[in-house]
Formats: structure tokens, C-alpha cells, sequence
């Protein structure tokens, strides 16, 4: 199960990212952490910017209010993402099956 946390200004969540892959998606579950595969390659920041784009988008909301917080460098990152409830990412996950 994905652990989503409540914050003061929204809400945070870990991910797995996948980068330079074929297609990009959103969904499943490792180890508590959301999957989150992006076609863009792991240098320069841009496998990161992706995933914040592909975050931005399935949440419904721009890309400024998404940051990781943790995991840079990591393939496991902490979302945080600010005005989003903790039930608006339990909705966006639910809908993803």
C-alpha cells in the first residue's frame, strides 16, 4: 500500500521512477512506493523534471506545486505536493485501476 502523508500545505508520497523507458505511465505499487515511469534520461535533471511534469498532470494541478523533496539522485523519490489532499491522491490512485 502507498503511504500518503498529510503536511501543513498539502500532502507527501514516495515514488519509484524508471527512467528511459519506451512509454511513459503512472500506477502499481513497489514496496509502498508509486511507479512512475518516464521516457526522459537519468542526466541533467531531466528524468526528475519529467516526473514532475507526469505527477503535475495526474494530479491535475501545475507543475510548480510538485517538488521531491528526497531522492534526487535516487530512483526512489518523496513527492511533496502542495494543495493536494491526502484523499485527492488516494482518488487519482484508485482511478488508475
Amino acid at each position: 500500500m502507498i503511504e500518503i502523508r498529510e503536511v501543513d500545505d498539502g500532502c507527501t508520497f514516495t515514488i519509484r521512477a524508471t527512467p528511459k523507458a519506451k512509454k511513459p505511465s503512472i500506477g502499481g505499487e513497489h514496496d509502498g512506493s508509486l511507479k512512475v515511469v518516464v521516457t526522459a534520461p537519468p542526466e541533467d535533471g531531466k528524468a526528475n523534471a519529467a516526473v514532475i511534469a507526469a505527477i503535475a498532470k495526474w494530479l491535475g494541478t501545475s507543475k510548480s506545486r510538485i517538488d521531491i523533496t528526497a531522492g534526487q539522485t535516487s530512483r526512489i523519490k518523496t513527492i511533496h505536493a502542495r494543495g493536494i489532499t491526502k484523499d485527492a491522491v488516494n482518488l487519482a490512485i484508485e482511478n488508475l485501476n
